[in-house]
């Protein structure tokens, strides 16, 4: 599989990144890039003209070996750092609920970082 050629994103993707807790949608660089934030912080990035791949953060690590286990699917983060982000391409090798899975994670990393005091806001919400 080329990685030009992917299958256009589930529709549920964009609904399941906006039901996590605390989510609100920006498009802060331009009308094109869909940003979902928890608490005012990125946890995916979604261009909404292509609709061919998700960014999400991802621990170091882990962001790795997954690059190594789906190798035409999961790409360092496009336009992102690449040490912490990851491009998760729609299509064949990868199916729905890991992708939910590595939103989840996204999201919960993001959380991890957030201060003591943001946490427990989110926890009230």
């Amino acid at each position: 599989m080329s990685a030009f050629n992917r299958e256009p994103m589930p529709p549920k993707i964009i609904d399941y990144c906006s039901a996590k807790k605390g989510t609100t949608i920006d498009f802060p660089f331009d009308e094109k890039v869909m940003v979902f934030k928890v608490m005012g912080k990125m946890f995916a990035l979604i261009n909404v003209e292509s609709l061919t791949f998700i960014n999400l953060k991802c621990d170091s690590e882990y962001a790795l070996v997954l690059r190594q286990q789906y190798p035409e699917v999961i790409k360092p983060g496009y336009h992102m750092n690449k040490k912490h982000w990851n491009s998760v391409h729609f299509g064949a090798g990868i199916d729905e609920q890991k992708i939910f899975g590595l939103i989840d994670h996204s999201w919960e990393m993001v959380v991890k970082g957030l201060k003591k005091s943001e946490r427990e806001k989110l926890a009230d919400k």
